[in-house]
């Protein structure tokens, strides 16, 4: 590592530590030949691969500028919103791969969508998954309903297992 001050091309690292919601690494680095220290911030990229074969970086808002549309006029807020899109990153990154396409973040999306509201999950599947007809929709519904009642069958309303003592 460089050092900013007198740029000698190494340096010691003092101190690491996690950031806050754990995407990156702060260390506190000193320089042996000036002995001044610096912070540096290292992260793990993660790049989507889009359809066209165009890449990008990932990013948190992308993903809850989309979902947002399907929760409009839903009792969703923005914080459950950066919860979801948090979910959807860490579940991402547990995959350990630095390329990831843009159809598996849509697929990320759905599972923690689901359990935050089942109407804006239909509205993000529906374009999601190109509905096409009404039969498709209650496909989508027949599916949700098969999900609910095999939660309350579990453990109990809402879908929250019971524990047993």
């Amino acid at each position: 590592m460089l050092c900013p001050f007198c740029r000698h091309g190494d340096s010691r690292v003092v101190d690491s530590r996690s950031t806050e919601d754990g995407t990156a690494i702060r260390r506190r680095r000193q320089c042996p030949e000036c002995g001044r220290r610096f912070s540096t911030l290292e992260t793990a990229s993660l790049t989507v691969v889009k359809r066209s074969g165009a890449t990008e970086p990932f990013s948190r808002e992308k993903i809850i500028s989309g979902v947002r549309k399907a929760c409009q006029g839903r009792p969703v807020g923005e914080d459950d919103l950066a919860l979801l899109a948090q979910r959807v990153e860490e579940q991402i990154r547990s995959t350990g791969r630095a390329e990831i396409d843009s159809h598996d973040v849509g697929l990320s999306i759905l599972g923690p969508l689901r359990h935050l509201d089942e109407v804006a999950y239909l509205r993000f599947a529906s374009v999601y998954h190109a509905f096409e007809s009404l039969d498709d929709f209650e496909a989508a519904i027949a599916g949700l309903r098969v999900g609910n009642q095999a939660a309350v069958s579990v453990g109990g309303a809402g879908g929250v297992p019971l524990r047993t003592p």
